[in-house]
């Protein structure tokens, strides 16, 4: 029993680390895509920008009707209690920033059409919320997500800049932003 309790105790840790970490720098077949004060590795990988998921009002949204803005994409549920702390950021950021070229994607990984409209209803959410539910091809594209919230800076032309797995400060994502805006 002792030893079940160690277990559990591990595995807590090691999931708080990966849900609050500021920045993690990942390697993806070799590339590094995580933001250390440069713009963009020159290495960084090419984002797939062929997807189209379902908005809350179950329109398609084609990724590639974002090709040349700096995007934001975050992977989140509404369970996600990190994820909540950041949302209010991105809809600063949407308004700050929009004007400028960039834009927020924020896709729902695990919940369904009537959870997530009275909840971007309820957070002001003022970018596309998209239906990712059962889009493990998605999640595969972008990946690993191991956890939630991860989120995504993309270049203009495509590349992916950064990522940030578990809550991170608006202060590191908007000095990413800046960099590629």
């Amino acid at each position: 029993m002792r030893i079940r309790w160690i277990v559990a105790a591990v595995g807590a840790v090691a999931l708080a680390a990966l849900t609050l970490t500021t920045t993690l720098q990942w390697t993806r077949e070799g590339t590094t895509v995580a933001h250390d004060g440069a713009a963009c590795p020159v290495d960084a990988k090419l984002a797939d920008m062929s997807f189209a998921l379902k908005d809350l009002n179950d329109q398609e949204v084609k990724f590639s009707d974002y090709k040349g803005k700096v995007i934001l994409l975050d992977f989140w549920a509404t369970w996600c209690g990190p994820c909540k702390v950041e949302i209010p950021g991105f809809i600063d950021m949407q308004d700050k920033y929009g004007p400028e070229g960039f834009q927020v994607l924020g896709v729902s990984v695990d919940d369904k059409l009537e959870l997530l409209v009275p909840y971007a209803a309820e957070m002001k959410m003022n970018y596309p919320v998209l239906q990712g539910l059962g889009r493990d091809d998605l999640l595969d594209a972008y990946g690993p997500i191991l956890g939630i919230p991860t989120t995504m800076l993309i270049s203009r032309d495509g590349r992916i800049c950064a990522t940030h797995a578990g809550m991170t400060s608006k202060e590191a994502f908007e000095e990413g932003i800046k960099a590629l805006l």
